[in-house]
């Protein structure tokens, strides 16, 4: 399942895609979302640390957060992430 997620701009999609996979370890560093301001997400990594993502809208908020809930639940796993300009693609299985 693949899905493209419109963020602010081209750094925050950067940091999106860094944020949520680490493609050598094939590994989802992203472990909760500590919450939502409008189209603003503020999630929790695997290091106790927190980040903020902005991204174009609160569609696109709500598309992710959809999307990435079965990932934190465990049922699945994000295997790619690639950015194109401001947007990021994130494909789970």
């Amino acid at each position: 399942m693949k899905i493209q997620v419109i963020c602010q701009d081209k750094y925050e999609a950067t940091k999106l895609a860094s944020l949520i996979f680490i493609k050598d370890g094939k590994e989802t560093y992203i472990s909760s979302i500590l919450n939502v301001y409008e189209n603003e997400v503020v999630i929790s990594l695997k290091d106790k640390s927190a980040h903020s993502i902005v991204l174009k809208d609160t569609d696109q908020v709500d598309i992710f957060v959809d999307f990435i809930q079965s990932v934190l639940d465990n049922v699945n796993k994000i295997i790619d992430t690639k950015t194109i300009s401001e947007i990021v693609e994130i494909v789970k299985d």
